[in-house]
């Protein structure tokens, strides 16, 4: 699991650490990390022009003990402070004396222009906003450069706590963090300023769970249900899909793909897409009586393609087993008959829907991913599932929010959501609590579209079909 920590937490555990060490130790173990980053990327370090872009804080330090280590390795290396009266002291005459130059900030454009790495070190974790001043110059220099853009532990500009990025920030190809991961590095916007993450041990010792989480093939592994010599359909848990109407009727016989590729013994469908969802999937248990009079279940589904009819996702909520709200269902249930329920609720909206429960422009949402799904769990007093290129799931308890991003761009496609929320649906049948089924859900469906898609389009269908290639992957350790 990749765990992500507040600046707080780091900067405790790094003074705890600090006050164990001689002085400079641990700058000493980050610039390490960091220049052997840096050499792996270039390939040949001799000969190679070198560009650090400097600040005034330890990451300014950190990149110019890394840039004097590359010197001494013989790459021709440049450091542009942006504040000369400000920049670290030992990091600038180390430098030095492995033979590195200084340019000035006017100078700096023609030299990234030519330059084989540019090092951002121009804000550190505290930074707050976009980037100001001569640094938005920088930063546009260094992404019209052809050489590669290595981040020293964070892109300068972007919120490394919330991912948000309110300005200009430094576009990197790679970032070099240290200790642990930050949580602007797991959830876009930032993480697509990030590049490829790369982690360095620096000795941190981290308490708790951290502000995030990322699962990976080992933890979703650990989750996913698996039946024993004494299973039969109902002691491996009953889903019911609630979903469809005669408008929509593919989102019914989508969301029954994906729960009949969830792990439970069985599903349960109720609506008015019976007839499509029979002759495309002949196992299913199919009622038109309404969800109380389906036959007992151990979790719902609710919503996708539901039109305008309220009167079932009225009686799923009423309902004392756990409920998945999807898509119309998220839009037609009533706000208080949901915070009221005792049961587990696990809300799996979009950012346009997402923006519509919280009564804010979708652009917030998009901006501001893991605020807005910590404010839905708070808010609604149940689990939620903000989809997207990052998918976040939030307890309402306020513990480590779960990130996930195994999907693909190929799966923005029509009913993709349908075939999550039967997977998710059917892993909460099986008695995953919300979390674990929202996360370990969104893993697998996120690796089913890629491999589904194989880098081509895809349709909602062929994503269901993969979901098993993609559990027994996740199961054989990849």
């Amino acid at each position: 699991m990749r765990t992500a920590y507040s600046v707080e937490t780091v900067r405790a555990a790094e003074r705890a650490l600090m006050a164990r060490l001689p002085e400079g130790a641990l700058m000493q173990r980050a610039a390490a990390g960091l220049a052997a980053a840096c050499a792996e990327l270039l390939g040949r370090v001799y000969g190679r022009r070198v560009v650090v872009l400097v600040g005034s804080g330890d990451n300014g330090g950190d990149a110019l003990y890394a840039g004097a280590r590359l010197a001494r390795r013989g790459a021709g290396v440049i450091a542009v402070p942006l504040n000369p009266e400000r920049v670290h002291g030992g990091g600038l005459a180390a430098l030095r004396r492995a033979g590195g130059r200084l340019a000035s900030v006017e100078a700096a454009g023609s030299l990234i222009s030519r330059a084989d790495l540019v090092l951002d070190g121009i804000v550190g974790i505290g930074g707050k906003g976009g980037l100001r001043g001569d640094a938005v110059g920088l930063a546009e220099a260094a992404a019209r450069g052809r050489g590669a853009v290595v981040a020293v532990d964070l892109p300068s500009g972007v919120d490394v706590e919330s991912g948000e990025v309110r300005g200009a920030a430094v576009r990197a190809d790679l970032t070099v963090t240290f200790g642990t991961y930050k949580p602007g590095l797991l959830v876009d916007p930032a993480r697509e300023y990030a590049g490829v993450v790369r982690l360095v041990d620096i000795g941190l010792e981290l308490p708790g769970a951290g502000e995030l989480q990322a699962l990976q093939h080992a933890d979703v592994a650990r989750l996913l249900p698996v039946p024993g010599v004494e299973s039969d359909k109902y002691r491996r848990g009953v889903v019911g899909i609630a979903a469809g109407s005669a408008r929509y009727p593919g989102a019914a016989v989508l969301a029954v793909a994906g729960a009949l590729r969830g792990g439970a013994g069985a599903v349960r469908y109720v609506g008015p897409a019976g007839d499509a969802v029979i002759s495309r999937f002949p196992e299913t248990l199919v009622s038109d009586q309404g969800p109380k009079h389906a036959g007992r279940v151990q979790a719902w589904v609710v919503g996708p393609g539901a039109g305008d009819d309220a009167s079932a996702v009225g009686e799923v909520v009423g309902a004392d087993v756990p409920v998945l709200l999807d898509a119309d269902g998220l839009r037609l249930v009533d706000v208080d008959a949901v915070r009221a329920r005792t049961a587990p609720t696990l809300m799996t909206p979009h950012a346009g829907e997402a923006a519509a429960l919280l009564g804010v422009a979708r652009e917030e949402v998009e901006g501001a991913r893991l605020g807005a799904v910590r404010e839905l769990a708070r808010r609604y007093r149940a689990t939620v599932l903000l989809k997207g290129s990052t998918t976040l799931v939030a307890d309402p308890g306020g513990g480590a929010v779960r990130v996930n991003a195994t999907g693909t761009s190929w799966l923005a496609t029509a009913g993709s959501g349908d075939v999550l929320s039967g997977l998710v649906g059917s892993l909460l049948a099986a008695g995953l609590p919300a979390l674990d089924a929202g996360s370990a859900g969104a893993y697998l469906h996120g690796l089913a579209g890629r491999f589904a898609a194989d880098g081509a389009p895809v349709g909602a269908h062929d994503v269901a079909e993969a979901v098993p290639g993609a559990w027994r992957d996740v199961c054989d350790g990849g």
